[in-house]
């Protein structure tokens, strides 16, 4: 498939810079395709937006073209059931299975696969790997999607399964920063609280993230979790404690901070959406996500344009971040034609994942 796209020069919209969109229905709106060719930041997609993987691919190709930039498009491909996509996509196994069989290389040629399957269908971000910790074993969060409870391992695997999505061309997003920990409440509902300290933190929770920090992760995302004894007041998504303080000074993370939807229960039954986009903005982060409810998207730009015009933005700070974003955009537009769709499921790929299972027997 011929990806090749002329690339406009002109400069982005600063504001829309700052946000990444999700949509209902199988085709590109009107009103998104006007966002992203005044310069959003990037597209969030999801099974109710396509119902075939050809499907798909077109989808991601009118949205470059809509674009007329580099742009993030990104989507879930994390393994197992949850959070993966169907066929004709790989079965791959589940971040607990991988963790179960804490073998390095396995991650990393699972992961480089995933990455050339989502290629194919022109995808350039996934939003794994899954850092938080499976610490609680009733917890809806992270059961089957973390690697494990111990933070060294999640560490060697999620470092792992970045790289092997880099090496097959598809940016990674750690999540959720700073990790679930204990909490038990799922935030796509209601906002769990986790009661850990910064030396817990340090001890656990952390440690997979600095790892993968360390060997050059380009996005991170934002849990929407209150941890009371570091910032009492703001969700960790909405935390400059958290985001600027621990994130970016401590860990030294130089990439893309992204709030996880906006609209989860967790900030959406306590903020407003003008309210949640400026504070997660203020608080630190670059690209701020709403997902699943059109509404309130809107009411979110306007928002932020508003506190720009105001002066609430630190301009040093706003200009950091359009660079951040501006060279992660680049970065997922890599050169080169896509992989052949006909890749998806293949014998190779099929072997792999069979081979990781019958080990695990």
């Amino acid at each position: 498939m011929n990806t090749r796209t002329k690339f406009k020069t002109e400069p982005r919209d600063s504001v829309l810079a700052r946000f990444m969109l999700g949509f209902d229905g199988d085709s590109l709106p009107s009103d998104l395709a006007e966002y992203l060719a005044c310069g959003l930041a990037g597209v969030v997609l999801y099974q109710r937006n396509f119902t075939s993987a050809q499907g798909l691919q077109e989808l991601t190709l009118a949205i470059r073209q809509a674009a007329g930039c580099p742009v993030l498009i990104g989507i879930d491909q994390e393994g197992g059931t949850r959070f993966a996509l169907r066929e004709p996509f790989t079965t791959w196994p589940s971040a607990a299975e991988l963790g179960r069989l804490g073998d390095v290389e396995s991650v990393e040629q699972v992961a480089s696969a995933m990455a050339t399957e989502l290629r194919a269908v022109g995808c350039n971000l996934n939003f794994a790997p899954m850092l938080d910790l499976h610490v609680n074993s009733e917890s809806p969060v992270t059961m089957d999607r973390s690697f494990g409870p111990d933070a060294y391992l999640v560490a060697r695997m999620g470092t792992a399964f970045d790289r092997g999505l880099r090496s097959g061309g598809v940016l990674s997003c750690a999540k959720h920063f700073p990790g679930h920990g204990d909490a038990a409440v799922d935030p796509h509902l209601d906002l769990p609280v986790f009661a850990g300290t910064m030396e817990r933190l340090e001890a656990a929770e952390l440690i997979p993230f600095a790892a993968t920090i360390a060997t050059g992760v380009q996005l991170v995302m934002t849990a929407h979790i209150l941890l009371p004894q570091i910032d009492p007041e703001n969700p960790a998504s909405l935390s400059r404690t958290i985001l600027d303080g621990i994130l970016r000074r401590r860990l030294q993370f130089g990439g893309v901070i992204l709030a996880d939807d906006l609209g989860m229960g967790a900030i959406a039954k306590r903020y407003g959406p003008g309210a949640a986009a400026v504070q997660t903005l203020r608080a630190g982060t670059d690209i701020a996500m709403l997902c699943h409810d059109w509404s309130a998207v809107a009411p979110a730009i306007t928002a932020v344009r508003s506190a720009k015009q105001e002066g609430h933005f630190d301009e040093e700070e706003w200009h950091a971040s359009l660079n951040r974003i501006e060279r992660a955009c680049t970065q997922a537009e890599i050169s080169g034609p896509w992989p052949s769709i006909d890749i998806l499921g293949c014998e190779e790929y099929q072997k792999l994942a069979e081979g990781i299972r019958a080990r695990l027997q």
